[in-house]
Parts: structure tokens; C-alpha cells; sequence
């Protein structure tokens, strides 16, 4: 018995995040693959990893054909790595993470104070050496709370302490600024269009701002928490206050203030942006059912994630669409209300969740196979 209407014709989109801690999303295409053609040998399937702007967005954008390039930055606590923006035809996309991201930080070692987005900043600039137009900047997925302004001093600002010396890095030496000075901000910036991609609308600071709701994953205190909030008040008190309450400003420790006052950026939806950049509406008009998902449907899903704008694009060109997760806490009726026709959860077959996560490729392709099944044939 199936639960879809069967065509011969059937073509399947695969659109689905990584499923973090387990499988990349290029990972998840291919296992999702894997598992479709094992019972439809013959079945047609494309690929179009997708991401919200987090931690993957470079990824993402390479396997949808985009040259990734590689350079040289500044780490989160100051060390030189290598990161990677992705660059085709005048668009560069950059994800803050490679720079700035928490995937930077030895294990169990956090800087929440000092941490910075220098590396960022030089990303951006990287991007502008190369030519790029267009810059999509994902931002999350950050190990910092400095609101921006490592990454605007790798541009060419100057934030400058009361004695004239530049201020510490991280978002703890903020309180200790007195002056900022744009004046020195690359001059490419103001003929590059800046798109802020983000999975997060909050505000600067505040009880809903950067470091009271992100802080703590970042290894702050409660009283590191209340320190960088007033540096971030006062941060935005020097160069401005009118983006604080904006839409992404507090988003990746604030660097969304920083893109929005400074550089000019504008704010919109990661997964929207990325959709676009991706090609996603080309590739859903070949669809006849869209296979999307993350590492947990939540409710966090339906705030801006990359299954719910998958699904919310499908849902308007009526072409159905079916979930793979990890882990399942939405009801059936909630899915539905956001596009989602149903939703097949690794749990269901593996409770253990450390060897669900473990096993997170065999375990997919099987949960692929009871799709096939019940949608394809």
C-alpha cells in the first residue's frame, strides 16, 4: 500500500540540510539516493543540498556548482587557518563559520569575551579581492559575541580605547571603547550588494539579543552574559544605535549589527537567500516530490530553517513534500501546517541516539527505502 500517487514519471528532489554532528547535506543526497534506487532502481533523482546560512552554506553552494576558494584567516581565538567562500559568476557566498565558527574551538575550550570575527572580516575581503558583485554573507554557527567588530577592523576600521590604543579583541574589551572610526572601510564595499543571510532575527542586545540567548552555547557565564550585553549596548551607543533593534542584528554575536550599520548590508531569511542562490525554484520545476530534512524537526524547524523554506517554495508550486530527520518532535498536524506531507525520523529505527547518530548513513538509506515504498511505487 502507498501513501503517495505513484507516476511513471516520478523525479525527486532531494533538498535537505546536514544532519549536524553525523552527515553533511551532501551526505544526506547521497544516502537519500542511495535508498530511493535500491528499491526504484530507475527512479530519477536530483541533488540540491541546501543551507540556512550556518555552518554548510559554503558547502552547499559548491555542490551547487560554485568554485570554492580557499585562504588564509584568522581564527575565533586569534590562530591562522584555512578557510573557504564558494564564488561563481560575480557571487560569492561566505559563511562566517569557516572563519568564526565554533567548529574552531578545541574541545571544551571556550572564549566567550575574547573571542573574534577578524577572520570574517578577511573572508569578505578575500571575496572582494576575487571580484565578487554579490557577497551572501550566512551568518552562524559562531564561537563570538563581539558584535562585528573584528570583522569590521579586518576591513579597515579603527576602534580605538580612551588613551587612543585599539581596543582587545572580543566582545568583552568593547566596554572599553571610546571612539570607532569607519572612515577606513574598504571602498569596494560601497559598490558590492551585501545580502545578510541568517536563520535569526533577533536584536542586538537585550533579553532576546546575542548574548543572553546565544551566549551560554558559547560558554558564557551568566555573568559573562551580563558583561557582554552592556558591551554590546555600549558598542552600539558609539557607532549608533538606529540597526540594534534590526531584524539580525544580534544574529552570529551581533556581526549582524556590524554588517547592517557598517557595511551596508541587507537583511533577509538564509534559507530564502540560499534557496535563490542555489537555483532551487529551476530545479523544483523538474519535481514531482521533494525530499527535504534536517538533524532534528523541531520547533526550531519552523523559524526560518532550511526544511520549512524548502517545503513553504514546494507548497506554492503544489509539489509534495516528504522529511528526513534524526529526531522527530513535531506532530503530524504541525507538519502539515508547514508544507510537510510526512516526516520518516532515524529514532523510529534506531532509539538510541548516540548510535543513531553513529549509524546516521545506514540508517537513512533505509529510512529512504520505506519512502520509496510508500511514495514511488
Amino acid at each position: 500500500m502507498t501513501d503517495g500517487a505513484v507516476t511513471e514519471t516520478a523525479r525527486v528532489l532531494v533538498a535537505a540540510d546536514k544532519f549536524k554532528g553525523s552527515l553533511t547535506a551532501v551526505q544526506v543526497a547521497e544516502r537519500v539516493t542511495a535508498g530511493l534506487r535500491r528499491v526504484v532502481p530507475d527512479v530519477v533523482v536530483e541533488a540540491l543540498p541546501v543551507a540556512d546560512g550556518g555552518d554548510g552554506t559554503v558547502a552547499a553552494a559548491v555542490a551547487a556548482g560554485f568554485e570554492r576558494r580557499e585562504v588564509r584567516v584568522t581564527g575565533p581565538l586569534g590562530e591562522q587557518l584555512t578557510a573557504a567562500f564558494a564564488l561563481r559568476d560575480g557571487t560569492a557566498v561566505v559563511e562566517m563559520a569557516e572563519a568564526s565558527g565554533l567548529q574552531h574551538l578545541p574541545d571544551g575550550v571556550f572564549a566567550p569575551l575574547t573571542a573574534t570575527t577578524y577572520g570574517s572580516g578577511e573572508l569578505l575581503r578575500a571575496a572582494l579581492d576575487a571580484g565578487a558583485r554579490t557577497i551572501v554573507f550566512g551568518v552562524g554557527g559562531s564561537a563570538t559575541t563581539d558584535g562585528g567588530a573584528g570583522m569590521l577592523a579586518a576591513l579597515g576600521a579603527r576602534f580605538l580605547d580612551a588613551s587612543g590604543e585599539p581596543v582587545g579583541p572580543g566582545g568583552g574589551a568593547l566596554r572599553d571603547l571610546a571612539t570607532a572610526d569607519l572612515s577606513g572601510l574598504d571602498p569596494r564595499l560601497a559598490d558590492v550588494d551585501l545580502v545578510l543571510a541568517s536563520d535569526v532575527d533577533n536584536p542586538l542586545t537585550g533579553p532576546k539579543g546575542a548574548a543572553a540567548v546565544y551566549g551560554p552555547q558559547k560558554g558564557a557565564t551568566d555573568e559573562d552574559v551580563a558583561t557582554l550585553d552592556a558591551a554590546l549596548a555600549h558598542y552600539a551607543s558609539v557607532l549608533g544605535p538606529q540597526y540594534a533593534d534590526s531584524p539580525g542584528a544580534g544574529a552570529a554575536g551581533g556581526i549582524g549589527y556590524g554588517a547592517l550599520i557598517a557595511l551596508g548590508a541587507s537583511f533577509r531569511p538564509g534559507i530564502e537567500v540560499m534557496l535563490d542562490v542555489l537555483g532551487f525554484a529551476e530545479a523544483l520545476s523538474r519535481a514531482t516530490l521533494v525530499i527535504t530534512g534536517e538533524g532534528s524537526l523541531d520547533a526550531q524547524t519552523l523559524h526560518g530553517k532550511a526544511p520549512a523554506g524548502v517545503a513553504a517554495a514546494a507548497r506554492a508550486k503544489n509539489v509534495e513534500v516528504i522529511a528526513v530527520c534524526g529526531r522527530l518532535a513535531l506532530r503530524p498536524e504541525v507538519l502539515g501546517g508547514a508544507g510537510i506531507r510526512r516526516a520518516y525520523a532515524l529514532a523510529d529505527l534506531e532509539p538510541d541516539p548516540a548510535r543513531s547518530m553513529a549509524e546516521a548513513g545506514p540508517l537513512l538509506e533505509r529510512v529512504a527505502e520505506n519512502i520509496a515504498r510508500d511514495f514511488l511505487t
